[in-house]
């Protein structure tokens, strides 16, 4: 397992812009694997028993960009978390443009990554989610590369990842 895990921390290095799932996909890991792999202070964990406070404080961060990905295709989407609900093993956001149904018993890990984004290198600031396989539940990134990020996003975010460290 060791070897393994410094084999997955050579291919973050070698291609630190790479996105996480592709890397995973080559490697044949689960993703949580390479972000657990990210050089010190790119990832850290977050306590994922309080995950329904976290997903309520996005609520503050105003339009963010979500990502969806499973084996079969990535849905991406543009919006404001809030309008929160509980129906069943659901937790609800739904707001005029994001309609999401967690089912937050599947959620085994979450972390607050920066790292640079594997278009223009721009470093994206994000909170994943990860079932309890190591897959990707779903991402929330606060800035998504283009521009660097304004500091009061980079504040939210910073704020957040120590709120919520993992002790």
């Amino acid at each position: 397992a060791e070897i393994r895990a410094a084999e997955i921390r050579a291919a973050v290095q070698r291609e630190p812009r790479k996105m996480t799932v592709q890397l995973a996909r080559e490697l044949g890991v689960p993703e949580v694997q390479v972000i657990r792999a990210m050089p010190e202070g790119m990832a850290v964990e977050l306590d994922v028993a309080r995950w329904e406070e976290l997903i309520r404080m996005f609520e503050r961060l105003g339009r963010v960009h979500v990502i969806v990905t499973n084996g079969s295709v990535t849905l991406e989407a543009f919006g404001a978390f809030g309008n929160f609900s509980t129906f069943g093993p659901y937790f609800n956001v739904q707001t005029k443009d994001l309609d999401m149904h967690l089912r937050p018993a599947t959620l085994g890990a979450a972390f607050a990554v920066q790292k640079p984004g594997h278009m223009d290198g721009v470093n994206t600031l994000s909170f994943q989610f990860y079932d309890q396989s190591g897959a990707a539940a779903f991402k929330v990134f606060v800035t998504f590369g283009g521009n660097a990020p304004p500091a009061e996003k980079v504040a939210q975010f910073e704020e957040l990842r120590e709120r919520f460290r993992k002790k």
